[in-house]
């Protein structure tokens, strides 16, 4: 993101210091370290460099310099003016392969993993806080048990049950031959149907548990580096944050008892399923042995549902130190008991039952209403909890949702994991029956479960909420354009000729950025809609135990017609979304500017470590950050240097978090410049107890100094909105863009609308940038003694002193 090469900023030497007199001491070399934004861009770009090479790290992020800087360590003398640029590449943890591409389908799950970080910013004594993380984990495993679900739904119920037992279903389908009941096979008996299709959940789950442990490995097992010794400058504990703790980027033992959990979810998921079916044929078969051996199995189940749970309940985030204990043995051999279990339960299900057959749906269809019931229930305690917390929070002014952000988020990863599971489980009964309507008279089956006919049925409706909030938004731009509209002539020079369409174009961008400010909104709205069509549904499914075109047969014309195009409208839109994901997978796995964009979705989602959700996207900031903090801690104290950390972006929320990671006096001798920076504007309304005034605040008084630089046409970055004691402001800005209204002798050409990107083209990126760098000039006191502590830092004034 860095092309500008640096204006050589020369020390002046002491006038009071004779021609003839001692020689300059030894210089003190300085570095620049860049880090660039989301979606990521080459050590070549960013270097304004061809020739690049690399100092530290691997493929997939490392640290570059010139070819020519090299070396610099050895030539201080060469770089008396200027620092030597140094780039911190990490695309590659998001957008680098291609089969990460796949990650697409566990959007639920990352969803529910921000919820966590989504608290408000209440004392970390609060009682409110355990309770917090013990619904949001509960919640997260839900949405597994959701998955399992929707996999039994397909293989199991759809599949082996309905389907391979339906003679009009399976007559066309060779593959399905050997399960036909026709056939009289080994495997013809509905039992051992099922007890084959098991497989298939299963191996959705062991994907998922591998998925975790290999993303594990690569990304999160970067351990921090130990802290210099150095005493705290006294920081008041209100501006402390769970960022600076040296276990936050490390969550082995978390991630490892989450997965076992999880893994044990879902594996008792089929395994109940399957207990469900054998005792509905063992009620029938009424064989006693096969009875009481299914209510054994049914109680070993329970306890080890019961054990999940209390992992669940007790697992916590222990970020006082990197805990790298290995879990007690019951929490590791859990998932392998759930899956011996299981197989005693295939067994079972597959013993021989003279006269069993399938027929109409598989039991327990009704557990997805369970399910939704049960998650609604969850986002409800999860919003009061989240209310007690923010009603204890220590500064809300700004805060998104005044709280409820994780509540409402929460709703939505359970909206979109039942999108994902209803829209397969649809499209894929409509392709086993045919030109028939799964669900609907003469149809050769059942078809999936009433509740998700319903829950497609309400999509429609959701979307035209969006919609109406789009319109809304739009307007709203129209409104803002023409407020700002007045005002951009008195950005430039009046005696330049003021064109119409270019005001307006400018006005626009600037409306348009602000959107960003409006998305509360937009999301408050779907996930209120949400909650109150999702209950109707649950409702309207228990209620009538048919799809809406069927229960509404003797209702008026209208409503019968407006409930049937519902109904069929929105099995196309759920089925749409899953298209849709897939295909983008499949076309960023080919595509190497499609996996890069796929990639920028990710950049914000998996920022944060899994705390919730052990099968989310990999942390990539487990990864980036102690690369950042390593490199600046081991710079400075091999070579006695200062260091200017420039961040652009995301890349300046990984700066963030990564100076809140290194000991006090280290941290005293970096500078932080930002530059289209959403630590404030999206990290600090959407995470308050992590970005909010209080921490920023911290940060800011514990280092040498800190400039942002922001634009009103950036939709993305803003200010930080941080005073120094002194007076003196953390942020420059507005920067006028575009840089020229017109054609001018510096820009014969018109000037673009830069928003987001290029803030190095501004001359008061070049100002400030050199301002910073002076600072870290060999005038400057050297790195202080250990034992001075942080307390000296009062030899640099008040300069990195700051208030909310």
């Amino acid at each position: 993101m860095e092309t500008a090469e640096p204006t050589p900023h020369a020390r002046p030497k002491d006038r009071d210091t004779p021609a003839d007199g001692p020689p300059d001491p030894a210089p003190q070399l300085s570095l620049e370290l860049l880090v660039h934004g989301v979606g990521g861009t080459s050590a070549q770009e960013m270097l304004g460099d061809p020739r690049v090479q690399l100092i530290t790290g691997d493929d997939t992020a490392a640290c570059y310099r010139r070819t020519d800087d090299a070396d610099a360590e050895q030539r201080p003398d060469d770089y008396r003016g200027e620092p030597v640029r140094e780039a911190y590449c990490w695309s590659n943890l998001t957008s680098g392969n291609g089969a990460r591409a796949l990650w697409l389908i566990l959007l639920p799950f990352m969803v529910a993993n921000l919820a966590h970080w989504m608290r408000p910013a209440a004392p970390a004594e609060h009682r409110a806080q355990r309770i917090y993380d013990v619904l949001v984990r509960l919640l997260a495993l839900t949405l597994t048990v959701l998955l399992a679900a929707a996999a039994c739904e397909v293989a199991l119920d759809l599949t082996a049950w309905q389907c391979a037992g339906t003679t009009a279903c399976n007559a066309d389908k060779s593959w399905m031959g050997f399960l036909s009941p026709d056939n009289s096979g080994w495997w013809s008996a509905p039992g051992r149907r099922l007890a084959l299709a098991a497989t298939v959940p299963l191996a959705v789950i062991g994907f998922l548990w591998w998925l975790s442990r290999r993303t594990w490995s690569a990304y999160e097992s970067a351990s921090p580096p130990p802290r210099q010794p150095g005493t705290s400058r006294g920081t008041p504990v209100a501006e402390r944050t769970a960022l600076s703790r040296e276990g936050f980027w490390y969550g082995r033992r978390v991630v490892a008892r989450l997965r076992a959990a999880h893994t044990t979810a879902g594996v008792l998921t089929v395994g109940t399923v399957l207990l469900a079916a054998g005792a509905k044929a063992d009620g029938r078969a009424g064989s006693p042995a096969l009875a009481v051996t299914g209510r054994a199995l049914t109680a070993l189940v329970a306890l080890l549902a019961v054990a999940t749970l209390v992992v669940v309940w007790r697992t916590a985030r222990n970020e006082a130190a990197p805990d790298v204990r290995s879990d007690r043995l019951v929490v590791r051999v859990l998932p392998f008991a759930a899956l011996a279990v299981l197989v005693l339960i295939a067994v079972h299900t597959g013993w021989a039952r003279p006269g069993a057959r399938s027929h109409g749906a598989l039991p327990g269809a009704a557990a997805f209403g369970g399910i939704a019931v049960f998650q609604g229930l969850l986002v409800l305690a999860l919003a009061l909890t989240a209310w007690v917390l923010q009603r204890a929070a220590r500064d809300d002014a700004r805060t998104a949702l005044c709280g409820m952000g994780g509540p409402a988020v929460a709703l939505l990863a359970c909206a979109v994991g039942g999108v994902l599971s209803g829209g397969v489980a649809q499209r894929f009964a409509d392709w086993l029956d045919g030109d028939a309507t799964p669900g609907q008279e003469h149809a050769p089956i059942p078809g999936p479960p009433v509740l998700l006919s319903w829950q497609a049925s309400v999509l429609p409706v959701l979307l035209v909420v969006v919609a109406g909030v789009a319109v809304l938004a739009a307007v709203r731009v129209v409104l803002v354009r023409g407020r700002v509209a007045r005002d951009v002539p008195g950005l430039y020079d009046p005696r330049e000729h003021l064109d119409r369409r270019r005001i307006k174009g400018i006005a626009g961008a600037i409306a348009r950025a602000g959107l960003t400010d409006a998305a509360p909104v937009l999301v408050a709205a779907i996930a209120a809609v949400t909650l109150v069509l999702g209950a109707g549904a649950v409702a309207g499914a228990w209620l009538t135990d048919l799809a809406p075109g069927r229960a509404t047969d003797g209702a008026p014309p209208v409503v019968h017609a407006a409930a049937e195009t519902a109904e069929s409208l929105g099995s196309w839109l759920m089925s749409a979304g899953v298209i849709l994901l897939i295909t983008m997978g499949r076309r960023a796995y080919r595509d190497h500017a499609a996996r890069r964009t796929v990639g920028i979705l990710w950049d914000v989602g998996t920022f944060w470590p899994r705390a919730a959700h052990p099968f989310a996207p990999p942390c990539y900031a487990e990864r980036a950050v102690p690369d950042l903090t390593w490199r600046m801690a081991t710079w400075t104290e091999r070579f006695d240097g200062r260091l200017v950390l420039s961040g652009h972006s995301q890349g300046s929320v990984l700066a963030a978090a990564a100076l809140w990671q290194l000991d006090p006096v280290t941290r005293s001798r970096v500078a932080l410049l930002t530059y289209g920076s959403p630590l404030e504007r999206l990290y600090g309304r959407w995470f308050p107890a992590f970005f909010g005034p209080p921490a920023l605040t911290g940060l800011h008084r514990e280092m040498d100094d800190w400039r942002n630089l922001w634009r009103f046409t950036d939709p993305i970055g803003g200010p930080i909105r941080l005073t120094c004691e002194d007076g003196g402001r953390i942020d420059e800005g507005p920067l006028r863009d575009p840089l020229a209204f017109g054609r001018t002798l510096h820009h014969p050409l018109p000037a673009q609308i830069l928003g987001h990107g290029d803030y190095q083209a501004d001359p008061v990126f070049r100002r400030v940038r050199a301002e910073l760098i002076a600072r870290l000039g060999p005038d400057l006191p050297g790195q202080r003694p250990a034992d001075a502590g942080a307390d000296s830092r009062a030899d640099q004034g008040s300069s990195g002193r700051s208030s909310a």
